[in-house]
């Protein structure tokens, strides 16, 4: 069976893509040796289920969609509008699963967040 196993987002302006994912989900970046202009993205503990990326140089993705597990989705919400983020779609629920949001972040990239919660829209 094959799994996701790393993604990537892109901005005219890394820079700016660090300070924001660092600021609103405490990501962790650093230089990818051997190339310039791309940062290796670690998004939680090793330990964790999850992935972790990169981050470049570049034209924004659009094409492949990522989800980003949050704690608490109203407090996510809050520090993506903070750090430059702009919602797409606001908080709804997906039965059985939990609360969902769409985001852009400041390069134009789209994300999801999601609130695990088994009570959600019933």
């Amino acid at each position: 069976m094959s799994r996701v196993v790393h993604f990537e987002l892109t901005g005219p302006e890394p820079e700016k893509l660090v300070d924001f994912y660092t600021k609103a989900f405490g990501w962790h970046f650093g230089p990818m040796e051997g190339l310039t202009d791309y940062w290796y993205i670690t998004t939680g503990k090793r330990e964790a289920p999850g992935i972790n990326g990169g981050l470049g140089k570049g034209e924004p993705i659009r094409t492949v969609y990522l989800c980003i597990d949050v704690p608490n989705l109203d407090a996510a919400l809050k520090a993506v509008e903070q750090n430059g983020g702009k919602m797409i779609e606001g908080r709804r629920a997906i039965p059985h699963v939990g609360w969902y949001a769409t985001f852009e972040d400041p390069a134009g990239n789209q994300v999801g967040m999601m609130e695990e919660d088994e009570k959600a829209g019933v």
